[in-house]
């Protein structure tokens, strides 16, 4: 298993693969098909001490993941509801068949693995539905406010509780506040995972996967805080142990 020497070029840093985008992208004089990911998940990869190493949404890639050290599971477009058998809402996007196939694979192969993985947003409800849960697919209906996703574009701080003991809040405290941008979350949980963190209004906000070393899921975007880099640090200690 990779280790983080003190080398900050050295071959010896855990090898991180942070799953993309496959979406239609204008840049230069280009306009076509792309893999994309926001700079802020490279870059705190990064600052806690790893290589990152983008993956791209197409289940092929799956195979990738024998070669790293971490997966992160980045966050994204809605899942297609057919994944956990309902129908689709009126307000849930698009589906994105090939992502959803690929970040699928590539989970299933790091839990055969048993390599440290942290899913973010989206990526947390991937977790949950490749083990079997479920989502609700508009916030708002269930909570009555739009407090987790105010602004199209804008991330929104939320007051998050966490259980004591668990690896994020070992990680990051027990109480924080973070940044959102959610209109789905977690409905029926999947067995084996356990939540260690939730909203003022009862929204799950982590889970962790029972028995594994780390296998956590956060609703909220770590990465947008590039000056807390403890969450990120946790998943790379993880590789070492």
């Amino acid at each position: 298993m990779a280790s983080n020497g003190s080398d900050p070029y050295g071959p010896d840093r855990p090898v991180v693969g942070l799953t993309t985008y496959g979406e239609r992208a204008a840049y230069g004089v280009w306009n076509h098909d792309t893999v994309l990911l926001p700079s802020t998940y490279p870059d705190i990869v990064l600052a806690a001490g790893g290589i990152p190493v983008l993956l791209p949404p197409r289940p092929e890639a799956a195979a990738a993941v024998d070669r790293i050290d971490a997966l992160v599971l980045s966050g994204g477009p809605d899942i297609d509801p057919q994944r956990y058998g309902a129908d689709r809402h009126p307000r849930t996007g698009d589906a994105r068949a090939e992502r959803d196939a690929a970040e699928i694979a590539m989970l299933q192969r790091a839990l055969e693995r048993e390599i440290p993985v942290l899913g973010v947003c989206r990526g947390l409800q991937v977790l949950n539905v490749t083990l079997g849960g479920t989502l609700v697919q508009h916030l708002p209906d269930a909570v009555g406010h739009n407090g987790h996703n105010p602004t199209p574009g804008k991330f929104a701080t939320t007051m998050v509780d966490l259980v004591p003991g668990g690896r994020v809040a070992t990680a990051v405290g027990t109480t924080v506040a973070v940044q959102c941008h959610h209109h789905q979350a977690l409905d029926r949980l999947a067995d084996g995972l356990v939540v260690t963190a939730r909203a003022g209004d009862g929204t799950v906000e982590a889970v962790e996967l029972d028995g594994r070393p780390f296998v956590v899921g956060v609703q909220w975007h770590p990465e947008q805080d590039a000056t807390d880099i403890r969450l990120v640090a946790a998943l790379l200690a993880a590789t070492r142990t």
